[in-house]
């Protein structure tokens, strides 16, 4: 489910960190010293915050952003 969703990763100099997002999970954000480890940090937060709604029998939000990148193949 993780798959369904897009991220955007950007570097923030207040942090000074590379920061990962997940627009359509409120507040599912995460960073790390290289865009590649924020993305696998993002990954574990996106589980939880699924997890998490699941738990509290809150629906899931339908992804709305979409990757313009073709899948890789």
């Amino acid at each position: 489910m993780n798959e369904d969703y897009a991220f955007a990763v950007f570097w923030s100099d207040a942090d000074q960190a590379w920061i990962a997002d997940a627009p359509d999970l409120k507040s599912c954000s995460a960073f790390g010293s290289t865009p590649e480890e924020a993305v696998g940090e993002l990954r574990i937060a996106m589980a939880a915050w699924i997890e998490a709604a699941r738990a509290h029998g809150m629906p899931l939000p339908e992804p709305r952003f979409r990757s313009v990148l073709p899948a890789a193949e």
